[in-house]
């Protein structure tokens, strides 16, 4: 058993691990140092919105924190609006709510489980770790631990390829859009936007300011220039296990192969909806199995297609978003991103449009970048992760997705994997592929409580 542990990192995955880890019976106490950040303990990036505009893209009863108590978040929302549905999307600030009061609950019990709590609001400067213990370092201070988890999220959002240096320093290239949307007014000025992405993240920035900027144009640009699919309204099963189909993509882990069984199943489906969500629990074992080259052509050729029917958007949210179309507000271009310059007071964006062409250019008031998730350790400015990287604590993904580890969240370094060093959630795409959703993340931080607690 590790006694003595320190988790890095404040937001959801974090959360949930402290739940598991303080919330089972232990013949031994543990001491914990929680390491939260300068951020809301537990609701982090994808929960610290404050707008009721931005719902969860899972239904309500998919959505506990605990295995063991699945109607957990339905039976908070239902506290306190009992007409609330297990098949309802709710606002993502209501569930920071429910994790953010589940873990002050759960910290509440430590003392009563015996265990030693020591909630630290502020980042780790470094972590050394080693064959016996992992030493953290926070300013003028260092604690020898038995392991440590990294619990960071994604990391932070850097800035395309090709965006002017004086077009950064003029604030309007937004690179980061939930701090931007944090502080975001209503105003009636007209203006003309353009997004650069069209994922979930997109279709968020939409919503607000869409509603915040009621004379605002948008222009949303993206490789195929598609929304994500919708759920329906009502949920389907998924397609049995998934079995039949998992097995098959097992003999022929390769992209060709896949695209052509996955074409056949969703024929044979009365929904495809349900052939995605079948195959979800078998996605890590799917993804180890897969080599690198065919990694290389699903991230080239696949992921935007898969991105878009595995991430799917509330109904309710694609509604907004057809009005906003339907009401000439809202205009999606297919094409990739190949400059912006500062033209006067405005930003000019080159667009290289699909098939060749020849490129566009687009004037803009607000340039605003919602590429998804960042994970590419090889580039980021995380202090953090940086050290870690650059002393040989931990190896990046040679492909920009996250840290090398084991399935089990061990991570690696030249020599092996680390007895005593985890990551946990978007940290571990690179090995487990999905890992950044609830029901994963949960999952995952139950096996590292088996294992923290284990003999």
């Amino acid at each position: 058993m590790f006694r003595r542990v320190a988790i890095i990192g404040g937001g959801a995955a974090a959360a949930t691990l402290i739940s598991e880890l303080l919330d089972r019976p232990s013949a031994q106490p543990l001491h914990l140092d929680w390491y939260t950040g300068t951020q809301e303990m537990a609701r982090g990036v994808a929960y610290g919105t404050r707008s009721s505009r931005h719902l969860l893209n899972v239904r309500a009863a998919s959505m506990s924190l605990f295995t063991g108590k699945p109607r957990g978040f339905l039976d908070y929302a239902q506290r306190g609006d009992s007409s609330v549905a297990g098949t309802d999307f709710l606002p993502r600030r209501l569930y920071g709510d429910y994790l953010e009061a589940e873990v002050r609950g759960t910290l509440a019990r430590a003392a009563d489980r015996g265990h030693d709590v020591q909630v630290k609001p502020f980042d780790v400067d470094a972590l050394v770790p080693e064959k016996d213990g992992v030493t953290v370092i926070q300013g003028d201070e260092s604690q020898r631990v038995d392991a440590a988890i990294l619990a960071i999220g994604s990391l932070p959002p850097q800035p395309l390829g090709g965006v002017e240096p004086t077009v950064l320093d003029s604030g309007k290239y937004i690179v980061d859009p939930w701090r931007f949307l944090a502080t975001a007014q209503f105003d009636p000025a007209p203006r003309e936007v353009v997004v650069i992405g069209l994922g979930l993240t997109a279709a968020d920035v939409l919503l607000e300011l869409g509603a915040q900027w009621p004379q605002a144009h948008f222009i949303a640009l993206s490789r195929h220039g598609k929304l994500p699919e919708a759920h329906m309204l009502d949920p389907s099963m998924p397609l049995d296990d998934g079995g039949e189909l998992f097995e098959a993509l097992r003999d022929a882990p390769d992209m060709r192969s896949w695209m052509r069984l996955m074409r056949e199943s969703i024929a044979d489906a009365d929904d495809w909806r349900s052939v995605v969500d079948g195959l979800r629990p078998h996605l890590p074992t799917l993804w180890q199995e897969l080599p690198t080259t065919e990694r290389e052509r699903f991230l080239r050729h696949v992921r935007w297609a898969w991105e878009r029917v595995r991430h799917r958007m509330p109904p309710q949210v694609a509604e907004t978003l057809a009005g906003l179309e339907r009401d000439g507000r809202l205009l999606r271009r297919p094409g990739r991103m190949q400059h912006v310059r500062a033209e006067g007071d405005r930003l000019r964006v080159s667009v290289a449009p699909r098939g060749g062409r020849q490129p566009e250019s687009l004037t803009a008031d607000l340039v605003v970048q919602t590429v998804g998730l960042n994970t590419d350790v090889r580039r980021t400015k995380h202090a953090l992760v940086r050290q870690l990287s650059t002393n040989g604590h931990v190896l990046a993904d040679p492909l920009g997705l996250g840290l090398q580890a084991e399935p089990d969240g061990r991570l690696r370094y030249e020599g092996g994997a680390w007895p005593n060093f985890f990551a946990i959630g978007s940290m571990l795409r690179g090995t487990l592929w999905e890992t950044t959703a609830i029901p994963e993340i949960r999952q995952q931080a139950r096996s590292l409580a088996e294992r923290i607690f284990a003999p």
